[in-house]
């Protein structure tokens, strides 16, 4: 089943490059930024309970594909953009089993335990 579900991120990692690519934007953009997302876990700087919540709203795809919609249907390159960067970022995490974050601790997630202490 996880290589079932890597081959789908993958999947879906591909896409948001592909759908960059009609952006007016460079490409190098996308890469520039990509790693942006993960500004989220920053929130674990407070608790892991504000931690989560933060990580969870940059690595949700639902929030990523509401951007993506949004901002090709009210033409706004730069939300579409977002979207596509939070789509492609969330899904290269959870090629490497990083998933969205239970609030008790940033190695439980919803694709299971991370990290040494499994």
């Amino acid at each position: 089943m996880k290589n079932l579900i890597r081959f789908e991120e993958l999947a879906l990692f591909a896409l948001a490059i592909y759908l960059n690519s009609f952006l007016p934007f460079p490409t190098w953009l996308f890469w520039a930024l990509f790693l942006v997302p993960d500004i989220g876990m920053l929130g674990y700087l407070v608790n892991s309970k504000v931690g989560a919540i933060t990580y969870n709203i940059l690595h949700h795809k639902g929030i990523a594909v509401a951007c993506y919609f949004l901002g090709y249907y009210l033409i706004i390159h730069e939300l579409t953009f977002v979207g596509v960067l939070l789509l492609g970022h969330s899904s290269f995490d959870r090629i490497f089993g990083y998933g969205l974050k239970y609030p008790d601790a940033f190695n439980h997630t919803h694709l299971g335990v991370i990290g040494k202490n499994r």
